[in-house]
């Protein structure tokens, strides 16, 4: 008990917040940045302009297909950025392409007819997308964008080990180091694994909520 008790000190717990903290922060500034640029992914894929729609089928396709940890390797060692902009970055880029293809899977789930229905009444296409197709496609894309967030989390901590930036999993790294009983490291994955456990269990939690009240009021 003693060891344990050495382990979960206020400063070592306080280093352990800041490393959640700036995980939170990477993560929320991504999942932001990955929506939008993967709705207009989506948007492009979706589209009638064949340029466009190559340009959008090329990034998504060759983005998904290539691992996570390439683009965090690539963007931080040649493009010569800063680990914390590197991280937000790498996971930018790999998150918009997989959001496309679920936001784009949301659009195509809506009837073609309201298309139709919102160009008799004189809207653009840009108004229709706005305010009947996005709307209706979110309920129902809801899901699996959420766990595509919290799998943004959770790989969040590939990036101590590629470019050593002390984000949680990164911030209990260092802390291992101080410590070689088999209980002590134990203790401090254990508070870590907890960490992650609760953040996202809270989101899916939120989620199957959110789409349960939503499942309820369309009926």
């Amino acid at each position: 008990m003693e060891n344990i008790l050495k382990v979960l000190t206020a400063t070592n717990l306080l280093f352990i917040l800041k490393g959640l903290w700036l995980t939170l922060q990477i993560s929320f500034i991504s999942i932001v940045l990955s929506t939008i640029f993967g709705t207009i992914l989506a948007v492009m894929r979706n589209g009638k302009n064949k340029l466009l729609k190559l340009i959008a089928s090329i990034y998504i396709e060759f983005v998904r297909n290539v691992p996570n940890l390439l683009w965090i390797f690539t963007i931080f060692l040649v493009f010569q950025i800063k680990s914390t902009p590197a991280g937000i970055i790498s996971f930018t880029v790999f998150t918009s392409a997989a959001l496309a293809e679920i936001i784009r899977g949301g659009l195509n789930a809506i009837d073609p007819g309201q298309t139709e229905a919102g160009l008799s009444q004189g809207f653009t296409q840009f108004q229709i997308l706005r305010y009947i197709i996005l709307p209706q496609a979110i309920r129902k894309m809801l899901p699996a964008i959420i766990s595509q967030f919290v799998t943004v989390i959770k790989d969040t901590s590939l990036l101590y080990s590629v470019i050593a930036l002390q984000e949680l999993f990164g911030s209990a790294q260092i802390l291992m180091g101080r410590y070689f009983e088999a209980e002590q490291v134990f203790t401090l994955y254990l508070l870590v694994a907890a960490i992650y456990f609760l953040i996202n269990f809270a989101i899916s939690s939120f989620s199957r909520k959110l789409s349960q009240r939503w499942a309820q009021a369309a009926e």
